[in-house]
This record gives structure tokens, sequence and C-alpha cells, in this order.
């Protein structure tokens, strides 16, 4: 037995001191110290060993598996570093060399618009406030002060999934939900997808808007203009002068049109705002008390107010885009002009 043990090592040794790279060393592992290998062989011929020589015999065999194991990893070490070293030499990168052209993305005007109204609103003190974009129609009407019956909803054609569910069609539904859970002061926007049966240059079954609300002790509509004057002034520049038209809305009164000067011409006149000087952009008005009273706040220890312009308008009005269709047909050729 002990010659066979020497025969083994020797023929280990002889294999390791000719082997050259890993894909050998690990045939040589296999043949050793495999399952199936010449240690595990003698091992399991350790029952033939008289019990005497049992303690000599399993010692010599020990030592000579340590050895050749540690053989092997001296060996697998070196190969290892010899291989990242040929590597590393074969891989050098030549920085004088011109680097290829990438691409980068741009942000998507829709984008670009929700993002500096967001900025503008947190700035003056507004959290944002988001809620779902299927609804009940309890949040995206009836609370609105907008009951089954009421002519207002001749205007919007909704996409109703029940008779008691819809595709929202204004994001003031969030307002309701946030007017429910919590107490007044509170200053919101709520930006998101909205939904309408209507499709041209102008109007989408997908378009986007972005409400506030503020509702608090002594609101009133001076405080609605001067908020709107810094947004729009923030979002156009600082010459932005804006102008309020009386309008209606169920779920606000007074109710108001808000137009600002024309960004591309400054209020001269010009083919966009077709001469007049202002553009239309967006609803506003005072709360109405019946909405207030919904949500189970005081009107008469409260008020607030409330706005909403059409992200996708704006951003045709930012980038002169004609037809609001064009921002969703995602054509790289003319997103690219918009960088």
């Amino acid at each position: 037995m002990r010659e066979k043990i020497n025969e083994v090592y020797k023929m280990a040794k002889e294999s390791l001191n000719g082997c050259k790279d890993l894909n050998s060393l690990n045939i040589i592992r296999v043949q050793y110290l495999g399952k199936q290998g010449e240690i595990t062989a003698l091992l399991k011929g350790m029952k033939d060993v008289s019990k005497e020589e049992k303690p000599e015999i399993g010692q010599l065999i020990n030592n000579a598996r340590c050895e050749i194991e540690n053989e092997i990893e001296t060996l697998q070490k070196k190969f290892e570093e010899e291989e990242l070293a040929n590597k590393l030499n074969g891989e050098k990168i030549d920085i004088s060399e011109p680097s290829k052209v990438v691409e980068k993305g741009e942000i998507h005007p829709l984008n670009k618009v929700f993002d500096k109204l967001i900025d503008c609103c947190v700035a003056m003190g507004f959290e944002v406030v988001t809620g779902p974009e299927i609804e009940y129609d309890y949040y995206n009407f009836e609370a609105l002060n907008v009951p089954k019956d009421h002519p207002a909803r001749d205007m919007q054609d909704s996409f109703y999934i029940t008779d008691n569910i819809l595709m929202r069609t204004q994001t003031s539904s969030v307002q309701i939900r946030t007017m429910e859970n919590r107490k007044p002061p509170f200053r919101i926007v709520s930006p998101g997808r909205t939904y309408r049966a209507d499709s041209d240059a102008t109007h989408s079954p997908v378009f986007h808007q972005f409400e506030g609300l503020v509702v608090d002790e002594n609101i009133s509509m001076i405080d609605l203009k001067s908020m709107l004057t810094k947004m729009l002034s923030m979002l156009f520049g600082e010459n932005t002068k804006i102008r309020f038209r009386p309008s209606y809305f169920p779920f606000t009164e007074p109710s108001v049109e808000v137009d600002a000067t024309c960004p591309s011409c400054g209020g001269e006149g010009c083919k966009l705002c077709k001469g007049t000087g202002y553009m239309e952009l967006l609803g506003a008005g005072m709360v109405n008390p019946k909405v207030l009273e919904n949500c189970g706040i005081d009107s008469k220890k409260y008020t607030g107010f409330a706005f909403g312009p059409g992200v996708d308008r704006l951003a045709m009005v930012v980038n002169k885009i004609p037809d609001l269709r064009m921002m969703f047909e995602n054509d790289t050729k003319f997103l690219e002009q918009l960088k």
C-alpha cells in the first residue's frame, strides 16, 4: 500500500510539472482528487489494510492528498495571473483613437413642461399629489358639483367602464380625494393623464392636465391672480402678462378663463395668437362652496382657488407645434427638432 501511495504521488507530481494551462490543471485535478480519482481509490483500499497499519497508511494518503491540493492551488493562481496579464496586454485601449458617436436621448416636450410646472409650483410651496386614472363617477363628477343630469356632462365625452366607473376626464378627482382626507390649509398640484372621447389637431383621447388647489382662510381672487402671474412668468418669461375673462365651471364660482401674452410675439400679435397678442392657456376660479361642503370643509371658514392648464396645450405653445397629435407619434425626426 505504501508503494502504491508513493507511485500515485510521483505520477501526480510529474503531471503537474508538465502542466501548461488551466484546462490541463482541471484534468489533473479530476484525475487525482475527483470522486473516481486516484486518491479516492487509495481511500477505498483502506478496507484491505490491517487494523494496526490503518492509522499510518491513512496519514500517508492524507499527506499525499494535501501535497497535491497545495500544488494544484499554487499552479491555478499562477495560471490565472498569467491569463489576466495576457488579456490586459491584448485589450489595451488607444485613447488617442476618435470615439464613436453616441446619440443622446431627449426629454419629451410634454415631460419638459410637466417638470417646469412642478418646479414652479413646488417653489411656491405646493405639494405634488397623484391619484387613480380609473375613477368613480362620484369623484370625477358628482363631488365636483356635476350631478348626473347636469348639462356640463355633455361637454365631456367620457370613457365609461361601468355605469359608475370611468377613465377620469380631469385630475380634479385627486383634489376631491385630498379634501376628503386632509384638513385645511393645503396647497397641492395634481399632474397626470386624463381621457375623453375627442380627437383632432388640438384634442387627443389621452391628454395631460396639471391642476392646482389652494384651500385656506381668506383666500381670494387676488391670491389666484398673483399666483398664476408668478407661475406663467416662470414658464414664459418675466414680461408675461395675464388677463381674466369670465367663464363657467360647475366646480368654481366665480370662474375665469386665463390668457397670457403670446410667448412667440410678446403680445404684439402674430399667426400663432391669431393677431390678438394673447393666448388662452387655462381655466381657473374660486372653489364653489358646494364642493367644499361635499368634502366636509366649512365653506364659511375656508375658501380656495383652483386652476388647471392643459399640459399638451402649453407644450404646443412653447414649442410652436401646429398639431397636438405629433407629440404622440414618436417620430424621431420631429422630436429631434425640439432639442
